[in-house]
């Protein structure tokens, strides 16, 4: 280190400029994204019946998709490094925020509905004549 902290702010992001930080950010970036995408594309298939959960898949890929693919942008066309570090705070910050705290208050919500819904399933079926269909019910549809 040559300068003080803060003058590698306005430098371009390059690998000249920042041999550390550049090849895995770059490398980083490509694998997060595509793990990303095989996530969603696996987590929505099997939760296709819980709409909060698809909707949190769904705000993940798409911020992640932005993040990503705006840092490796960054690090094809130079952009200085306090863009670099900006994107790559507020994309991740944005990540975090709403995994642990846009939906699981959702969550919650869902899961008491889904526990209401079990319970009333429940009753309406603990007895075994409300299943049964009784004789009487089956001759009358026959002579009609």
């Amino acid at each position: 280190m040559s300068r003080a902290p803060w003058d590698y702010l306005f430098l371009p992001f390059t690998s000249e400029n920042f041999r550390d930080v550049f090849h895995p950010m770059w490398i980083a970036s490509a694998v997060l994204l595509v793990v990303l995408i095989a996530l969603y594309a696996i987590r929505t298939r099997r939760l296709h019946r819980h709409p909060p959960y698809l909707d949190m898949y769904e705000w993940l890929l798409w911020t992640g998709l932005i993040t990503f693919s705006l840092l490796i942008v960054a690090a094809v066309f130079r952009f200085e490094f306090f863009l670099v570090l900006a994107i790559a705070l507020i994309g991740i910050g944005m990540l975090v925020w709403i995994r642990f705290r846009k939906f699981p208050p959702v969550f919650a919500v869902y899961e008491q509905k889904l526990a209401k819904q079990r319970y009333f399933s429940r009753s309406k079926f603990a007895k075994p004549e409300a299943t049964i269909r009784s004789k009487g019910s089956r001759r009358s549809r026959r002579r009609r």
